[in-house]
This record gives C-alpha cells, sequence and structure tokens, in this order.
C-alpha cells in the first residue's frame, strides 16, 4: 500500500504528459515493439526471479532494482517511438522522464521553469539514470562474481577479429570495485571514446550549468559592428534551431537595436580571440572536423547535415559573419563584407544568444561522437582552469582535471578532445573510472557523461548496431561510447546486468584488419555483460 500511494500521483503526471504524444507515436513504434518485447520479457523474467527468492515479497530495494531495469528497455522502446532525437538534440524519451520525475538529479534540459523573463533558463535536476540501484549490502542483487565473469569475457576477447592487442576492464559503479581486467593498464589507441574523458573534464571544470555565449558589440563613436565568438560549437543558422543558440535569432535582436539606436548601415567585423593557436587540427583537412574557431555555425559543414563526416568550409569564422551580414541585410541594415577584429573593452553589447546547458552540448557531444563538439569543449576546459585555449593546452587541461578528480592517469596521453589524433593513449582501468565517476553519488554534475552515451540499437553510433543475434540481448541495455580508426576499435560504457547491477566496462583493442567483424565482437561482449548474472 506504501508503495501505491506513493506510485499514484506520478502515474497521474506521466499519463498527463504523455498523452498528447500517443497517437503520433504509436504508428511509429508498432513496427519495433514486437522485437522489443523479445528482448525484454525474459531479461525481466530473470531478475523478477533473482530478487524473489531472497523473502516473502520483493523489499522496496528489490522493487526499484527491476524497475530500473525495465525503465531502461522502456526509456529505450520510447526513444524509438518519438524517434532518438527530438529538436533540441535531446533524446526525446529523456526529456520527457525528467519532466514527469519532478527533476530528481542529473540535468534537466527541457524546462525553462522557474528562469526569468527573457533570462536563459538554468539547468536544474532531471531523474537520475542510477535510481534504485542503491549501494553496498542492499543493492539489487550483488555484483557479479570475477571468475565467473572472466568465463563469459575471456573466449569473446580472444576473437581474432579484434586483433593483436586489447586492454579490458569492468567494475561494480555501485563500489567502485575491479571485477575483470585483461591488461586493463594497457595504453591503447582509443579512438573517440576520448570524449569520454573530455566530457568529464569540461563538466567538472565549468559545470553542467555553464553556457556559451555568441553576442554582437557596438565600437562607441562608430558604425563598426563586431560578432564575437563565444566558443559555441552548436551555433545554428538554419530556421529551425531545435533548441540551440540561433544565428537568425541574434539578426533579429541586433537589427532592433541597431534600429532603436537610428543605425541602418554598418562596418561588419568579427572577433574570434577568445581561441588561439592554429585551428587545423594535426590530422589536417578531414570531412570529420572543421578548423576549430571561437565563432562557428553548423560546424562550417555545407550541407544539411547534423553529424558524421560532411564537407566543410575552409574559413567557418568568416563563413558564420558572411551569413550574418546577409541575415542583418534581411531585416533592413546594410553590412559591409566582414573582416577580422577585436572587440575592444569599451564595445557596448547590441544583442547575444547563449546555448543550452553544457550538460546538453556533452550529451549532444557523446551521442553522435560529434568531433567538432569534443575540440571546442577541450579549449572551454582550458579557459576554465587558467590554461591556453589551444590544441596543446586543451590537451593539457584535460589532464590537470582528471588529476585533480584522482583518476588513475598512468600512461594515459592526450592530444586532443575527440580521439582524432592516433597518439591519443588510454587505458581500460583509466575509462571505467571515468563512468564510475560519472555515477558516483559526490558527483552529480558528470551525470551527463552517462546519459549521453548512445543506446545500443537506438541512438547515436549504437543506432544500427546489435543486431547480429548474439548481440541482440545488449538492445536498448548496453549505453556505451564507440571508437574506431583504421584498425582500432573500442567500446567503453554501462550496462545493467541480469540481477540489476550496473557496471561499467571498456573494451580497447588494436590491429584489427576487419571494423565489420570487430566491432560485432565487441558489441557480443557488452551484450554478454547485460544477460550475464555470473556467480
Amino acid at each position: 500500500m506504501r508503495v501505491a500511494n506513493t506510485v499514484k500521483p506520478r502515474l497521474a503526471r506521466v499519463a498527463h504528459a504523455v498523452r498528447p504524444r500517443s497517437a503520433r507515436i504509436t504508428g511509429a513504434v508498432r513496427p519495433r515493439v514486437a522485437r522489443l518485447s523479445g528482448v525484454v520479457k525474459p531479461h525481466v523474467t530473470r531478475v523478477a526471479h533473482a530478487v524473489r527468492p531472497r523473502s516473502g515479497g520483493l523489499t522496496t530495494q528489490q522493487l526499484t532494482a527491476v524497475a530500473a531495469t525495465v525503465g531502461l528497455a522502456l526509456a529505450a522502446g520510447a526513444a524509438t517511438a518519438a524517434g532518438p532525437w527530438d529538436s533540441t538534440g535531446q533524446r526525446t524519451a529523456e526529456r520527457d522522464r525528467a519532466t514527469v520525475r519532478d527533476r530528481e538529479g542529473g540535468a534537466d534540459h527541457g524546462s525553462r521553469a522557474g528562469a526569468a523573463a527573457g533570462e536563459p533558463a538554468p539547468a536544474p535536476s532531471a531523474a537520475s539514470v542510477l535510481t534504485g540501484l542503491g549501494g553496498g549490502a542492499n543493492a539489487p542483487g550483488s555484483a557479479p562474481h570475477g571468475k565467473a565473469l572472466a568465463d563469459v569475457l575471456d573466449p569473446l576477447l580472444r576473437d581474432a577479429s579484434l586483433g593483436a592487442r586489447r586492454s579490458a576492464a569492468v567494475v561494480d559503479v555501485t563500489t567502485g570495485t575491479s571485477l575483470y581486467a585483461e591488461d586493463a593498464d594497457a595504453p591503447l589507441t582509443p579512438a573517440s571514446t576520448t570524449k569520454i574523458a573530455t566530457a568529464v573534464a569540461v563538466l567538472s571544470a565549468a559545470g553542467p550549468d555553464h553556457r556559451l555565449t555568441t553576442c554582437a558589440v557596438l565600437e562607441p563613436g562608430t558604425r563598426e559592428l563586431v560578432l564575437v565568438g563565444g566558443g559555441d560549437p552548436t551555433l545554428t543558422a538554419r530556421g529551425q534551431t531545435g533548441g540551440w543558440a540561433g544565428l537568425r535569432t541574434l539578426a533579429d535582436r541586433t537589427a532592433a537595436e541597431l534600429k532603436r539606436r537610428r543605425l541602418t548601415s554598418v562596418t561588419l567585423s568579427y572577433d574570434v580571440s577568445l581561441f588561439k593557436g592554429g585551428a587545423l587540427h594535426p590530422i589536417g583537412v578531414n570531412p570529420n572536423l572543421a578548423p576549430v574557431t571561437a565563432l562557428t555555425a553548423d560546424e562550417g559543414r555545407t550541407d544539411a547535415s547534423t553529424s558524421g563526416p560532411a564537407p566543410r568550409v575552409a574559413d567557418p569564422a568568416g563563413d558564420a559573419a558572411r551569413t550574418f551580414g546577409g541575415l542583418l541585410r534581411d531585416r533592413g541594415i546594410t553590412a559591409s563584407s566582414p573582416g577580422p577584429s577585436k572587440a575592444t573593452r569599451g564595445a557596448q553589447t547590441l544583442a547575444l544568444v547563449q546555448s543550452p546547458p553544457l550538460s546538453a552540448v556533452v550529451e549532444r557531444m557523446l551521442t553522435t561522437s560529434d568531433n567538432d563538439i569534443a575540440e571546442v569543449l577541450a579549449r572551454q576546459t582550458a579557459l576554465a582552469t587558467g590554461g591556453q585555449p589551444t590544441f596543446e593546452g586543451g590537451a593539457a587541461a584535460i589532464t590537470a582535471q582528471l588529476k585533480r578528480l584522482g583518476l588513475p592517469l598512468a600512461g594515459a596521453r592526450f592530444h586532443d578532445g575527440s580521439g582524432l589524433d592516433r597518439n591519443d593513449r588510454l587505458t581500460a582501468h583509466l575509462l571505467t573510472s571515468l563512468l564510475a565517476l560519472a555515477g558516483s553519488p559526490s558527483h552529480p554534475e558528470l551525470r551527463p557523461v552517462l546519459t549521453g552515451l548512445p543506446v545500443a540499437g537506438f541512438t547515436g553510433t549504437l543506432s544500427d548496431r546489435y543486431a547480429d543475434g548474439a548481440a541482440r540481448p545488449g538492445v536498448g541495455l548496453v549505453r556505451a561510447k564507440t571508437g574506431s580508426l583504421t584498425g582500432v576499435n573500442t567500446l567503453a560504457g554501462t550496462v545493467v546486468d541480469a540481477d540489476g547491477r550496473l557496471l561499467a566496462f571498456a573494451f580497447l583493442t588494436d590491429d584489427s584488419t576487419d571494423q565489420t567483424t570487430a566491432r560485432a565482437a565487441l558489441d557480443r561482449t557488452a551484450a554478454a555483460l547485460a544477460g550475464c548474472g555470473c556467480r
């Protein structure tokens, strides 16, 4: 009765929040419900069977363990129904779940409640992905036994497709206990799993509520209008902003303010002095990353894409400024062809736009493995800690920030924030430590590191994986960051095992000759954790 009385008010709120979407969702979700049901049913049955014999009835801790497992599967289904991403770049299911859960921890990226008129909304709490997992003797189930876990993982990690070198680790997030290690301290090329380290560093240094500002300023006594880049990699010039900062919005506000001052023509300049050093990544011109600058719109893409490889403009800042000038002209302000400049301290701010909270930016980076965002966030880490906002300075700032957090850095080497540099080195021990720290109750600011991980079979870089029969038990249950370079395949993330225990894992491999089979082997290994009681 106590459980029922507690749940009833929330059910009413959930129903009220979900009802308007139900008709739209039904048509989209039906084809995948049967598949999801087949994956979920045996898993839920195993969990319920595991907790029932321990007492005459289910305790509150056991109920929440079952709920956590079922909830992950249902959240995956909801993500499919509404589309893995909504217009804000956030998974729709997670945003809606946050809305109906009274902001119980984490970061709520969807609500502006409580924001003052005209002011950016803060990023208060949303539902924690770890609710109900508890700790110690009262945790749901118990952690897998090391030997039993090795019996499951060792054969899978010996798959020849993974190459000659590998590093692997599994830890219990609740206790931080190491459950499995295979050369876990061997430093290997991490590829895009580097972004986990970048996410932890920037969230801990700048804070999850931090926003990135782009503004237009007027030099006093002149008609010089300066577009000042604030290092927002999500700034967009598209008509539909999806909740990100819009260059069109900035043009609207700037034109209105200029007209209020009876100015209808300006000399347009742009300021990218926030970042220092070279803009071109050591890999050179590459469709995976635009030149890194403090001012860019739509990541310098020349097509309609929002993630993944794409042709890029050579000068993102100049291109963004020219676009801004065109938008001003559309609004009745004549603007000269823009050139680089630096705003003075006496310049008056006419208008500004701000990114969503850093927590949302980090989630987008992780889910879509966005290299442009990652490199900017490395520089933002340097700015937040007094370092130099360059490729080298960003890498040094990440290293220093992780050291401050007490993380195991032996053998680790950072050369960038994205993992595109093949000289980067991380260990499975460090990656699992990063994930465990993100799940620690003492570091709620790091929770977006976990909520941003792609969901197997549904979102981001895992949306088209886990189709292999042996990997399918991981669908909706494995959440992991992928990493791929030629010959390098990595996977690091979290999974709730058959007993409701949250585990963090990291698998790094090198010298693979077949990327497709290597990825499938890693997917099977992570899926084995999802189905493993391993007692």
